[in-house]
Order: structure tokens, then C-alpha cells, then sequence
């Protein structure tokens, strides 16, 4: 019997994603890992997302029904509801790129990390689309956040930002290497007009690729004009090898 459980999670809500995101990533999570996992997805409609996935509802948000929620959905993920799940946990956007092994995120000792955000160097923001955290160990962020939600909605963007200033109050706040995660938009595609003339770079050395805004990894694939052509990307052949039949 083996000892220990490695916790993978997941969320998709809404129209936004489809089971294939959710069922893509837990082939490239199989793909890239040497250690026992447990992958759930945390969700509001479990169809056609794949019978080998463990599924669980979506926590719910004690918030107003005028308020949205998609920018604040993960902090849900902080609250005191798991007991049957205790320790650590990897988060994982539906969207990112998983290109090597990921071992590394599952094993480390730090209690919280996040990537450095690209768009904030000077700030301590994390981006969320990657972080480890420990299941029912931080529900006071949770509660803070639904207790005084007009003032931090007038403060923070969203809920990476808020997430990171609340870490760091712990003392917990900590970074992934610099090269296991990288941004698509900031550190494969090429600048303008240099982005009409060459295919964006494979990073050699990164473990994800995140896609953070537009465009898409679907986009890319196909090739995306965007924004008068300042976010034109010619297609990405080289993602094939990791999306496809996954």
C-alpha cells in the first residue's frame, strides 16, 4: 500500500471551458508525473469529463447574488469544507500547458507557492494559474474576504492579488523557480512587429506555459491576430506535442 497521496485540483464553472480542458490537463498531469496522485475537479457540471477524474461540487461563496464571481472563485478552495482531504494540494488553471515533468510542485516542503506574476516586477503578486497550498489550514482568508468584500473588491484586482498580500501577512508567501512557469504572452511570443515575421519560441527549460488573457492555447495553435495585430501570433505548430490526443 502505498503511503503517501499527491493532490491535484482543478475548477471549471460556467460555459467557459468544456470537459475536454478538464480532461486534456489530467492527461498531461498523468503524462508528466512519477508519483501517486489523487486529480480532482471541482465543478458544476461533471458531463463528459472523463469516469478515471474524481469530481466534487464547486465550494460555495457566501456572496451576493449582484456580485460576480469568477474573479474570486479560488478563494473557495480556502475554506474549512475537506476534511477528508488533509495536506497539501497543486492548483491548476484548465488552460496552462504542461510540457515536463512536474514532480517538483508536489514535493516541495513550502507551505504556500505561487508564480511571480510577469505584469506586477515590482509588486510581490502572484499569478494563480499554479499554486500550492494546504487544504483547510487558511479559511480566515476565506472568511475575511466575504466579511469585508467591498473594501478589498476597491483594493484588489482580483484574487491572485488579494491571495498573495494575505500570504505574505502569514509569512508564507513564496515564489516557483523563474523557469518552471512561464507566461506565453510575455515569454514566448515575440514583440511587435517582430511577432508577424517569427513563430513564438518553445521554452526549453519550462515546465508549464501559462495562458493568461488571450491569446488562447487554441488560439495559438490555429494563429491569433488580436489587438490591431499587436498580439498577432503566427500558429504554433510545436504546442501540437503537447495537446493533441491528450
Amino acid at each position: 500500500m502505498r503511503n503517501k497521496d499527491y493532490f491535484i485540483v482543478c475548477m471549471k464553472w460556467g460555459k467557459k471551458f468544456g470537459a475536454d480542458y478538464v480532461n486534456r490537463l489530467y492527461n498531461m498531469v498523468i503524462k508528466n508525473t512519477s508519483l501517486p496522485l489523487r486529480f480532482i475537479c471541482f465543478t458544476d457540471d461533471t458531463t463528459g469529463i472523463d469516469s478515471k477524474i474524481e469530481t466534487r461540487p464547486l465550494p460555495t461563496m457566501d456572496l451576493d447574488e449582484s456580485l460576480p464571481e469568477r474573479g474570486w472563485r479560488k478563494l473557495s478552495i480556502l475554506k474549512n469544507e475537506f476534511p477528508d482531504l488533509k495536506g497539501s494540494a497543486l492548483f491548476l488553471d484548465l488552460d496552462i500547458v504542461i510540457r515536463d515533468n512536474i514532480d517538483g510542485f508536489l514535493k516541495t516542503d513550502r507551505e504556500f507557492v505561487i508564480i511571480k506574476d510577469w505584469d506586477f516586477p515590482k509588486d510581490i503578486i502572484g499569478n494563480s494559474s499554479v499554486f500550492k497550498f494546504e487544504f483547510n489550514k487558511h479559511n480566515d482568508i476565506y472568511e475575511y474576504f466575504i466579511k469585508n468584500i467591498d473594501d478589498i473588491r476597491q483594493k484588489f484586482r482580483n484574487e491572485q492579488a488579494y491571495l498573495s498580500y494575505k500570504m505574505h501577512e502569514k509569512n508564507i508567501l513564496s515564489y516557483w523557480d523563474k523557469e518552471w512557469c512561464v507566461s506565453f504572452k510575455r515569454n514566448c511570443m515575440y514583440p511587435f512587429p517582430l511577432n508577424f515575421f517569427f513563430t513564438a519560441k518553445e521554452p526549453k527549460t519550462a515546465k508549464i506555459i501559462v495562458f493568461h488573457g488571450r491569446p488562447t492555447p487554441q488560439q495559438a495553435l490555429k494563429g491569433y491576430f488580436g489587438k490591431m495585430g499587436l498580439r498577432y501570433v503566427k500558429p504554433v505548430k510545436w504546442l501540437e506535442k503537447y495537446r493533441k490526443n491528450l
